[in-house]
């Protein structure tokens, strides 16, 4: 079923009787060609790339949960291609292309709004780097704008300007980044890759992987065998867990990550900012709630929530940056569980093991990705190559050193 303007004038009429559900529930098959480990938005994306633009058949996703209930429903919902390094920026602008046509590709309102993203500058120091990044950006097709102070002033003039510890000197303005509705991106990609025959399967969780002379042949689950004649994992947070079950460790850590959602307030803040001398952004939902976040919780953990410190350092972050955020309400928070790699930047790679590929490392880099990651890796899955935006993405890159830290920051996951 196509969703289109006649189509809900016609239901609106009949009673609303036709709709379906938006995928079938299937048991699984004994084997398919290509299994997901991973019904987050990565996995569902990569199933429906490999379906619609890679030809491929016989395709199963295999989610722990429920579809939605994990990372990709977990996040404050900012997409962006504002990179500095090249191995990066050319992967996250071809992202940010394919969320510009989503909507229309998969056929479902996933609410993209390019509202743009307003890094703040508060140094000398602070301006070069952003003037660096916003050249990096253009140079690989992408679009920024060095604002001075009054720039900054006439887009958000409720920011603190005059009282401030770190006074504004200005902003990187990256016009065609904006938010998505995160859960509408999960539905979105399980509606159409189960149009396109891929089996999803919820409440299925990978517990082994059956490995006979170096090669995979299928993956052990709480729903018994199921064979593959490759596994690509996307799992995230639970990255580490997962590929220890096939005799990997990871360069990576575990990390939880929380987010926040205010009451509703009337619109006041039309697109995203970052806040330079601490780490806050903020914007502002369709439904009129502040949602904003700022440091990891520091410590390793695969709980979804977080502790009372970061939240009060995320709140006093943001009241320095916006003193009327102090009279709003905190409605709700939660937690999600971020793959924090040692360099900060993912990896999209075969494994050693034949049949065996992995996609994590994401950082806080993982929603803003989902279109390219999926792209990329079933790429990766059909043709056994790199797509070209992802070539630095290998597992292999400390041994080589060709590390991609966007933040200079060293091997110390939590600090990326």
């Amino acid at each position: 079923m196509r969703y289109s303007a006649l189509k809900l004038i016609k239901e609106a009429v009949t009673g609303h009787k036709g709709w379906t559900p938006q995928w079938r529930d299937p048991e699984p098959a004994q084997a398919y060609d290509y299994v997901i480990v991973g019904g987050g938005g990565h996995g569902l994306a990569t199933a429906y790339y490999l379906a619609k633009e890679f030809g491929a058949a016989r395709i199963a996703v295999l989610e722990k949960g429920w579809i939605g209930g994990g990372n990709v429903g977990r996040n404050t919902t900012i997409i962006r291609s504002n990179y500095l390094l090249d191995g990066n920026e050319p992967f996250y602008e071809f992202s940010l292309k394919l969320w510009e046509n989503l909507e229309q590709d998969f056929n479902y309102n996933a609410m993209v709004s390019q509202r743009g993203i307003l890094n703040l500058i508060h140094s000398d120091a602070q301006r070069d780097a952003a003037r660096r990044r916003g050249n990096a950006m253009i140079l690989n097709g992408s679009d920024a704008e060095l604002l001075d102070t009054e720039g900054v002033r006439a887009m958000y003039p409720f920011l603190n300007f005059n009282d401030a510890r770190f006074p504004i000197k200005g902003g990187l303005l990256h016009r065609r980044g904006g938010t998505v509705r995160h859960d509408a991106v999960a539905w979105g990609y399980a509606r159409g890759a189960d149009m396109r025959g891929v089996d999803i399967i919820q409440n299925c969780e990978v517990t082994g992987f059956r490995i006979e002379n170096g090669k995979v042949l299928g993956v052990e689950t709480s729903r018994g065998f199921i064979g593959a004649k490759k596994v690509g994992v996307s799992v995230a947070g639970s990255s580490s867990r997962v590929m220890e079950k096939a005799g990997m460790r990871l360069p990576i850590e575990t990390h939880v990550l929380q987010a926040f959602v205010s009451e509703g307030l009337k619109p006041f803040i039309p697109g995203v900012i970052t806040y330079g001398a601490g780490h806050f952004y903020c914007s502002q939902s369709d439904k009129g709630g502040l949602v904003f976040g700022g440091d990891l919780d520091m410590y390793n953990s695969y709980a979804q929530r977080g502790n009372l410190p970061v939240v009060e350092d995320v709140i006093e972050g943001g009241i320095s940056l916006i003193p009327a955020l102090g009279r709003a309400r905190l409605l709700r928070s939660w937690g999600g569980i971020m793959d924090m790699s040692m360099d900060g930047s993912p990896f999209i790679d075969k494994t050693h093991i034949d049949g065996l590929y992995f996609n994590g490392g994401w950082c806080y880099g993982g929603f803003k990705a989902t279109p390219a990651s999926g792209y990329c890796f079933a790429h990766l899955l059909k043709t056994d190559r790199p797509h070209d935006t992802a070539t630095a993405y290998r597992l292999d890159r400390f041994m080589t050193g060709h590390m991609i830290d966007e933040k200079g920051q060293g091997a110390q996951p939590n600090l990326h």
